[in-house]
């Protein structure tokens, strides 16, 4: 920190990165998306599809292709956190002001908080499905008023939430690590759990052969498109909160290469391989029990044997490096920014920890509907806009050059009028408004129904029409003040 510094902008967590930090080279960033993708929520996305009538085919193909189209943006901005050493939260202080970078920055942390407490929800429920299975009984019990779960699936949920604090207070150092380590161990769980599928269902034949729920004759005929592009929208609204705060990993790498090649091996084609997965077991669970099982640790739950525990213990793991690595880095760094001086990145975790209760994440998962349609897409329409604003203030406004000494200063280039930057404010509502009215009639369909069909229509599309919109409002905007 130096005498033009701002201490209300800067403290040493949000600081750039000096050459000893830099260490992360492709293999860390590699293992940290397998360890990422290989996860019960990631697991859920082409097994949802399934369940909603989609054959094995069409859910990989349709999961792929979002993380294809996601990765663009999580190069183009994971190069400034690269180059620059800056943290998400920092590097949107160039876009909307050195103030106004609090609004992008609190809706990344509140997304990440729903996300903090989904993968909580999780691990709390893989706990308790491997100590019934240590037990032999069911131990979910009867849903509490107001709550609507038991009370042992709580306090599963609470002992889980206890776990993660110790790696919230060790840091980042300790989450590569774990995501180092454990990344090998998830790939052999995942196989064996598809070998066990294909064994059961008796060969991939019946699998690959169960048809399409849209193909004539099926439940859901000529309603392929109706589904495939909401759900081509949250395949990418799945990692486009990654796609914003990738800079808080970037920053670490040892170089552009490290992070380019490290993210184009780690995201797409071990996303690929998960959802064709997860599409062989969930289509197998069809032809064993007759309907779809989507939630791995449901399915855990249903067998028995020593390779359900070490599968349960693995999900727990892998459970708890996930939520650290995906959701509460991002928060941490994100509520940091709101107040330096005091939130400090681990006080910033404890706040997301805390939030993750609060949301009641286990009425989000209630169903595949509500978890890919309602969730994924509508925050997608939140987030889409910022990364357009980002990618066009980075790369087209700016050419890719940022005066990082004028990011923690007040009175810098980046303070705009009184730190707000109107051009990134009037760019961030006109990426939101449009979908606004279609996120409202799909969360509450009875009190919405008279939103007319056009914006109806235009909702499954939220992230690109978001990012899309703001995007050419921002840089036209930004020509004209210029």
């Amino acid at each position: 920190m130096n005498d033009t510094t701002d201490s209300s902008l800067w403290n040493p967590d949000l600081a750039p990165t000096g050459p000893d930090q830099r260490t992360w080279i492709w293999y860390h960033y590699a293992a940290l998306w397998i360890g990422m993708i290989i996860a019960v929520s990631g697991w859920m996305l082409a097994a949802g599809l399934v369940e909603q009538g989609m054959s094995a085919g069409q859910a990989t193909f349709t999961v792929l292709l979002g993380n294809v189209i996601v990765l663009i943006p999580m190069l183009l901005i994971g190069h400034a956190g690269a180059r620059y050493g800056i943290p998400y939260a920092v590097l949107v202080r160039a876009s909307f002001g050195t103030t106004g970078a609090r609004l992008p920055a609190l809706a990344r942390a509140l997304v990440a908080c729903g996300w903090y407490g989904i993968q909580t929800w999780i691990g709390g429920s893989a706990l308790l499905t491997l100590l019934g299975v240590l037990l032999g009984q069911d131990l979910r019990g009867t849903p509490m008023p107001l709550l609507g779960i038991s009370f042992p699936q709580f306090a599963a949920f609470i002992a889980f939430w206890g776990i993660q604090l110790f790696f919230v207070r060790k840091g980042l150092l300790t989450i590569r690590r774990l995501e180092t380590w454990t990344a090998p161990a998830k790939i052999l769980i995942c196989a064996a759990l598809v070998w066990w599928a294909v064994s059961a269902a008796g060969g991939f034949g019946p699998i690959f052969h169960t048809p399409s729920a849209f193909g004539p004759g099926g439940a859901k005929e000529g309603q392929f498109w109706s589904v495939f592009w909401p759900a081509l929208t949250a395949m990418v609204g799945y990692w486009a909160t990654l796609a914003l705060n990738i800079p808080d990993f970037t920053r670490f790498a040892r170089s552009q290469r490290d992070q380019a090649l490290g993210q184009a091996i780690g995201l797409p084609p071990m996303m690929g391989l998960i959802a064709l997965a997860s599409v062989i077991t969930t289509s197998a669970t069809v032809v064993i029990y007759g309907t779809a099982i989507w939630d791995p640790v449901a399915l855990a739950g249903t067998l028995a044997g020593p390779f359900v525990l070490l599968g349960l213990i693995v999900i727990t793991v892998d459970t708890v490096s996930c939520n650290i690595a995906a959701n509460l880095v991002s928060s941490a760094y994100d509520f940091s920014s709101l107040w330096p001086a005091r939130i400090s990145y681990r006080t910033g975790g404890m706040i997301t920890a805390a939030l993750g209760i609060l949301i009641m994440p286990w009425k989000l998962l209630e169903s595949t509907g509500g978890y890919i349609f309602v969730w994924l897409i509508g925050y997608s329409a939140l987030l889409g806009p910022i990364a357009g604003i980002l990618i066009a203030d980075y790369w087209i406004v700016r050419r890719t050059r940022i005066d990082v000494e004028a990011l923690y200063r007040a009175d810098g280039a980046y303070a705009y009028r009184g730190g707000w930057n109107p051009a990134a404010l009037v760019a961030f509502a006109a990426g939101v408004l449009p979908n606004l009215p279609g996120f409202l009639a799909t969360v509450a369909p009875d009190a919405f129904g008279w939103i007319g069909g056009f914006w109806t229509a235009a909702y499954p599309y939220a992230w690109f029409i978001g990012l899309a919109i703001a995007l050419l409002v921002y840089t036209g905007l930004m020509k004209l003040r210029r």
